[in-house]
């Protein structure tokens, strides 16, 4: 997610698998986070693995609250989707933008360093989660990609057989998150430059219509993640193509 807070949707409960459980009790603590590794990921988002030997464990799509507090007693906090699988014990990724005037990613961005430490609270919300029991077809665009990602890696790391499928949207090559881990279950669309060969061109029917054209049984359930603007602009696209307006979950952020 970025610097600003995201707008969530109340949670839905959810039947989660066996290991992932998690108790509101344990989602309501702050703990502390240890940053263990930094990999850039773009020129302007990098990926922040920390340990939380305590993480209660999360669903692929739910995000946390972070707290950094200054030496003075500042105290600033921000939602972020997590963007590792739940599979990845122990360790929580949250991979973030470098927002221009962000006090959260700017700190991240230029200041962060392994061994520094954080407070982290969640998981939070399950509306945006994917059990991984039911098809899922995943839109995203620029971070919005984060939370997909998680599910992307749950559903490898399960070696699932459930028809999942990702959208996602980038300026350019450069600018496309995860580039080195997408595979053949990824559409990606470039709205500013691409490969040779790769139309330039913002996500239309063309992309989204395949995608439901290839009905897995019992449906999809699409997932949703961007900018206010590409989350009304995705969407229509989801309900022009078939899609049901109430199998669609949407997280916007801004």
């Amino acid at each position: 997610m970025t610097d600003s807070l995201a707008t969530f949707t109340p949670p839905t409960r959810f039947a989660v698998p066996r290991r992932i459980a998690v108790s509101n009790r344990a989602a309501a603590l702050w703990q502390t986070a240890t940053l263990t590794e930094i990999r850039r990921e773009t020129p302007h988002a990098a990926t922040y693995r920390f340990a939380v030997p305590a993480w209660a464990g999360h669903l692929p799509g739910q995000h946390l609250m972070l707290r950094l507090t200054a030496e003075d007693g500042y105290v600033a906090q921000r939602h972020y989707s997590i963007a590792s699988a739940p599979d990845d014990e122990g360790y929580i990724e949250l991979t973030l933008d470098h927002v221009e005037g962000g006090e959260v990613s700017g700190w991240f961005h230029t200041v962060a360093r392994p061994g520094d430490q954080v407070e982290v609270r969640g998981p939070l919300s399950g509306f945006f989660a994917w059990p991984g029991d039911r098809p899922a077809l995943l839109i995203g665009a620029g971070s919005g990609v984060v939370p997909l990602m998680s599910m992307v890696r749950h559903h490898r790391a399960r070696r699932s057989d459930v028809p999942l499928r990702l959208l996602v949207s980038a300026r350019s090559p450069e600018e496309l998150i995860y580039a080195s881990e997408l595979g053949a279950e990824t559409t990606p669309v470039f709205t500013r430059s691409a490969p040779p060969g790769v139309p330039v061109g913002r996500m239309a029917a063309a992309h989204v219509a395949p995608l439901l054209a290839e009905q897995p049984e019992g449906g999809w359930e699409a997932y949703v993640c961007g900018s206010n603007a590409f989350a009304e602009h995705a969407s229509r696209l989801l309900v022009a193509a078939g899609q049901p307006v109430d199998r669609i979950r949407i997280e916007r952020f801004g």
